[in-house]
């Protein structure tokens, strides 16, 4: 699975972005092996729309299956519901304990909606 994680930094350690949109980094991370590929936030400094900007761009990389972040607004959230990526909001932590919180999530998730189909 292909988790882009809203970051403060460069790094697994680094802490999740509480702003959607003016995040200085997206940490692309494949769940797996927790390799990761960085991507700058051009929009970080944009006054206005940065949230609406980042979701496109999200959507653009036809390569994500679930974002976390801290906080996301209204727009991004249609934006990228819209486009089958899953969001989890209100992340707290570091990226790397993030995405394994959100998998253990996932697959219990996954496990109980096995059982009742």
């Amino acid at each position: 699975m292909k988790i882009l994680a809203v970051s403060e930094g460069e790094s697994l350690d680094s802490y999740i972005a509480d702003d959607f949109g003016h995040a200085p980094f997206f940490l692309l991370v494949d769940s797996d092996t927790l390799d990761y590929h960085v991507i700058e936030n051009e929009y970080m400094d944009s006054p206005s729309g940065a949230g609406v900007a980042v979701a496109e761009a999200i959507v653009s990389l036809e390569a994500v299956d679930v974002v976390l972040t801290g906080g996301i607004g209204m727009h991004g959230i249609d934006i990228l519901s819209k486009a089958g990526i899953e969001i989890s909001s209100d992340e707290d932590g570091t990226i790397e304990d993030c995405i394994k919180d959100f998998m253990r999530r996932y697959e219990r998730r996954k496990h109980f909606e096995s059982q009742n189909d």
